[in-house]
């Protein structure tokens, strides 16, 4: 106690001078940041509200919806090219023929100087045989629709990953206000101890104000967490499709015991259920089918046509009956383009390399995928470990906490000794908490990584 008596008077000045500043200026800032989120819409929401409201309110999604909508419009366009096509057409044509006589030898064949025709065409076309380009066609058309539908389960699960990242970011921010303001409440029950103590003599000003200081900083830390929680609510507020203003609430997260299976099985899990694998096997066939549709241009093509015809040579546009032809045709067509042979072999090269690189890109997304959950699963193990050992670090700081708070009433310990057992329980509380949901988040992430987060 001497000791501490003994100190210049421009320290102690400092000592007392710093921390009422600081106290001041933080509760000026605490003010005014807070002063907003008064007149905001509070809304508690669980992780399953949040889901459901993210999901239905997606941007994303609903680009990818239309992608699908793409896709199968242009499979029914595929399976379009297997109808016959029609034509018809009507027209009338007037002609001037200044010069019209041909003679030949002793004989001579006149036209007339002017002539006007009607002619009328009415066609119908099918392919009978093409190689089975259009149906294969229809087959590669009808997987990339597939293809389309599995992005928009990737959309889903990376929007439903966002939503649950965002959620448990502002939990995490909110459990670390609720230990600020407990930690407020004690800190304030210490400092009217010691100005007791210090009013009883038993104690100096610089042990008052050290607790002040102390509590000065908890608010600081208070004011950091107040805006990262305005920036997180904001941002979720955003992917759920709610009111800007919302103030978002959470109630404490029950966590239930998860049992961690062996890491093979999240390997295999990943590998039924990721959608890139499902995809790469898409892709494959289409590929396949690519090459089959090539092949398929060497082969001979059969059609059938049918067509008729009005022609009318009078002037007057109503038919009339001696002044018009009506002829009709029916017909079947073989071609046959045997330039394919030497021509095609290239583009058939072509597509079976296009068909081996989605292999190889098949086995290097596995490697990726076995890579990423083997990291996320030991993140996971990892922070269960990681609460444990917090439990065990409160049980002791707390211990430790009440052995220098006896001491201190007891005047065997300094402030600045009990001022720091207090700190360092709270610092603590607020590794707990946040250990507890980082290891929440994890979890998700490893759901996420084998395929699983939104089954």
């Amino acid at each position: 106690m001497t000791t501490q008596n003994k100190k210049p008077k421009h320290l102690t000045l400092f000592n007392a001078v710093h921390p009422l500043c600081l106290y001041v200026i933080t509760f000026v800032i605490s003010g005014l940041l807070f002063a907003e989120t008064a007149n905001a819409q509070d809304r508690t929401i669980t992780l399953d509200e949040a889901i459901k409201l993210g999901l239905d309110n997606s941007k994303v999604l609903k680009l990818s919806q239309s992608k699908i909508d793409q896709a199968v419009s242009e499979y029914k366009q595929a399976k379009d090219q297997a109808l016959p096509t029609g034509k018809v057409s009507y027209g009338y044509n007037h002609a001037e023929i200044p010069a019209n006589r041909l003679a030949f030898g002793a004989e001579s064949f006149n036209l007339p100087n002017r002539a006007d025709a009607y002619l009328g065409i009415l066609s119908l076309n099918q392919t009978i045989f093409a190689g089975n380009k259009l149906k294969y066609a229809r087959e590669s058309t009808d997987l990339l629709t597939q293809v389309a539908r599995l992005d928009v389960d990737n959309d889903k699960d990376q929007i439903t990953y966002d939503i649950i990242s965002s959620y448990y970011g502002l939990y995490k921010v909110l459990q670390s206000k609720k230990v600020v303001d407990q930690n407020l409440s004690t800190i304030d029950g210490q400092i009217k101890q010691a100005q007791r103590f210090f009013d009883q003599g038993i104690v100096t000003k610089n042990d008052v104000l050290r607790f002040q200081l102390q509590r000065s900083n908890i608010q600081l830390n208070g004011i950091d967490l107040e805006t990262n929680r305005r920036i997180i609510n904001y941002n979720l507020n955003v992917l759920l499709g709610l009111p800007e203003g919302t103030q978002l609430n959470i109630a404490q997260i029950t966590e239930a015991d998860r049992q961690v299976a062996p890491l093979s099985n999240y390997l295999d899990t990943a590998v039924t259920n990721r959608p890139e694998f499902k995809q790469f096997d898409l892709r494959t066939k289409v590929a396949e089918t690519n090459i089959k549709s090539i092949r398929a241009n060497t082969l001979p093509t059969l059609a059938a046509s049918v067509a008729g015809y009005y022609v009318d040579a009078n002037i007057n546009p109503i038919p009339k009956s001696g002044n018009f032809i009506t002829p009709l045709s029916a017909g079947l067509t073989l071609s046959w383009n045997f330039g394919s042979l030497w021509t095609n072999k290239n583009k058939v090269t072509e597509a079976k390399i296009e068909r081996e690189q989605t292999v190889i890109n098949k086995s290097i997304t596995f490697d990726r995928v076995k890579d990423e959950v083997n990291q996320d699963y030991q993140n996971y193990t990892m922070a269960l470990e990681k609460i444990k050992l917090l439990q065990t670090s409160i049980e002791q700081a707390g211990e430790n906490n009440k052995i220098l708070e006896s001491k201190y009433k007891s005047n065997i310990a300094s402030a600045t000794d009990r001022a720091d057992a207090e700190t360092l329980l709270y610092q603590a509380q607020i590794n707990l908490e946040l250990a507890k949901a980082d290891a929440g988040l994890a979890y998700y992430t490893l759901l996420k990584s084998t395929g699983k987060i939104n089954k």
